[in-house]
């Protein structure tokens, strides 16, 4: 089956891995990027800013009306954001969940018409592992991914009706430009250098282009997911993603388990 896919930021990483491996397989890709030169060489390819709700809406209707529908959207579009809570300011916070949050909201609100109306569709989430464990010092990027895991959660069930299906991906440590260009950094305070919080500063800046997963690998897994007739709802990417989070979800049955007998005692006498 030939699809037709909406891919934000596609300019890099995972964005533009899907898009060339759609493109490659023979379906119809339309690369959307902030600057539009960043996506011209996909043969198809729209300005598209998640954070403006007026070019969601224009690279939106022009993907219908070029292609009459749009099977698969992937909300890639996105970008951390390093800092204890203490650092972080208002602007800081504002500016990262109007993108990895409430741009997901603009583009999927965008597509979801034309999707039921079609009785069809994906939506991919590009969540992290960073939406199921919350890393000191990451704590705005995982108030990001853990309110984009909640949404995507309930969408799923919202959406089902009418054959629309939510992939989230949470991938782990894959060599884009995450750890580099796509991070943002807020103003430090000299005592938080020497914690978990300030050190997390230090190890993004040694792990950029040296993380060991292959995003082309995880795109066409990515890919796969789209393709199967039983996709999950969650997918993690990468064996760092898969051992934190098996680890995460045991100790919190572990931790669930040990205080259960307290926390079911709150019947009216």
């Amino acid at each position: 089956m030939t699809r037709v896919w909406l891919v934000t930021g596609a300019s890099t990483g995972f964005g533009r891995a899907i898009a060339e491996l759609a493109v490659a397989r023979g379906d119809t890709v339309v690369a959307t990027a902030r600057d539009p030169r960043t996506v011209a060489d996909f043969p198809d390819h729209e300005q598209l800013d998640v954070t403006d709700t007026a070019s969601v809406d224009r690279a939106v209707a022009a993907t219908v009306e070029r292609h009459g529908r749009i099977d698969v959207l992937v909300n890639n579009a996105g970008h951390g954001l390093i800092g204890a809570v203490e650092e972080l300011s208002d602007d800081d916070l504002r500016g990262l969940l109007d993108t990895n949050v409430v741009g997901v909201l603009r583009a999927t609100r965008a597509v979801l018409p034309h999707m039921r109306a079609q009785q069809a569709g994906t939506i991919v989430q590009l969540s992290s592992v960073g939406g199921v464990i919350g890393n000191p010092g990451h704590a705005a990027y995982a108030t990001s991914k853990f309110a984009l895991e909640g949404l995507s959660e309930a969408l799923s069930g919202e959406v089902a009706p009418w054959g629309i299906r939510v992939l989230l991906v949470e991938p782990g440590p894959f060599r884009t430009d995450f750890a580099g260009r796509s991070i943002h950094a807020a103003e430090p305070i000299d005592a938080y250098t020497d914690t978990p919080a300030g050190r997390l500063r230090q190890n993004f800046r040694n792990q950029d282009g040296k993380q060991p997963n292959d995003p082309r690998i995880g795109a066409q897994l990515i890919v796969d997911a789209v393709d199967s007739d039983s996709p999950p709802l969650r997918l993690p990417l990468g064996p760092e993603a898969i051992g934190r989070i098996r680890d995460t979800l045991a100790d919190r049955q572990k931790e669930l388990e040990s205080w259960a007998e307290i926390g079911v005692a709150t019947r009216f006498a």
